[in-house]
């Protein structure tokens, strides 16, 4: 009989308010599984990441000289401090479906882990996306705005076109395939991610309606053949601004760009690049220290 190897869970204790910016940092510098537990009585939030494989020397003293960083940032960060622990797989397994539960995204779509057996209701799509060694469940706010965007841009007997640059674990792109979208693209620079969208997509039996390849967004065309009606680019602020114009002109004229994964610190900058690329602000939302906004082109 196989033996069930053990995980790996680095847990770092913080508050609410930083509860976002520590999860990126753990999934930036652990490539790894991130869940976050916030306790109503202690007012204290725990972050963990999970890894197969023993953590790297020196990653404590990296997130620590990251806290530091979120705390510069003006950020309350907590106890801030980091533990490693070796802990039982069925602990893992058990921790996820604590913290992931089902949730809707306006009418038309259900999202929710395989273990939970509630049904749609009539009419109303359901993506199934269980949490693994892989990040993006459409817990995130940022993920969750481009969720609620997809929905408003379904328009029912009328198939429209879909562009997800950084895929991730592919929530938003089976999204779109559950709500009709074709033809959808979508891509990922990570080859893991690639691999874990693949799966999620075939798991979803979606897997046929998505174009999904790794690729660059640094690399997109600058006269694609192709252009879409709805294009999510849920990416680090820098990358946003140093190809605007690459993401920008993946748009059809009278589409909707919707960018995400931002510091709402940084919006405005992100905001002012595709601006000068012509597009307008026409709707945002800020939760915690992260802003998303959709765009359009100017008239």
């Amino acid at each position: 009989m196989k033996k069930i190897q053990p995980l790996w869970r680095l847990s770092v204790t913080t508050s609410l308010e930083a509860e976002d910016a520590v999860a990126e940092l753990l999934a930036t510098l652990t490539g790894s599984a991130v869940s976050c537990y916030f306790n109503l009585e202690t007012g204290v939030s725990l972050v963990h990441a999970f890894s197969e494989k023993t953590f790297p020397p020196g990653l404590v003293l990296q997130i620590t000289a990251g806290l530091k960083q979120i705390k510069a940032c003006g950020l309350k960060i907590g106890s801030g401090t980091v533990r490693i622990a070796r802990i039982k797989r069925e602990d893992w397994a058990e921790s996820w479906k604590k913290h992931f539960k089902a949730f809707e995204v306006g009418r038309s779509l259900l999202v929710k882990p395989s273990w939970i057996k509630r049904r749609p209701r009539a009419g109303q799509a359901s993506v199934v996306l269980d949490p693994g060694l892989s990040f993006g469940t459409g817990q995130h706010p940022t993920t969750a705005f481009c969720l609620s965007e997809i929905v408003r841009g379904e328009k029912k007997g009328t198939a429209r076109s879909f562009l997800d640059i950084g895929t991730g674990s592919g929530i938003l792109a089976i999204a779109a395939a559950k709500l009709n979208f074709h033809p959808i693209r979508a891509f990922d620079f990570d080859p893991e991610s690639v691999r874990v969208a693949q799966a999620n997509a075939k798991a979803n039996h979606v897997q046929s309606k998505i174009r999904l390849s790794r690729d660059d967004a640094t690399k997109l065309p600058l006269k694609p053949a192709e252009r879409y009606d709805l294009v999510c680019a849920n990416l680090i602020s820098n990358l946003l601004i140093a190809e605007k114009r690459r993401i920008a002109v993946q748009l059809k004229p009278n589409g909707t760009l919707v960018l995400a994964g931002i510091l709402a610190a940084e919006f405005a900058q992100v905001q002012k690049a595709f601006v000068a690329c012509g597009l307008k602000l026409v709707s945002s939302r800020t939760e915690k220290e992260w802003r998303s906004g959709a765009f359009r082109f100017s008239r």
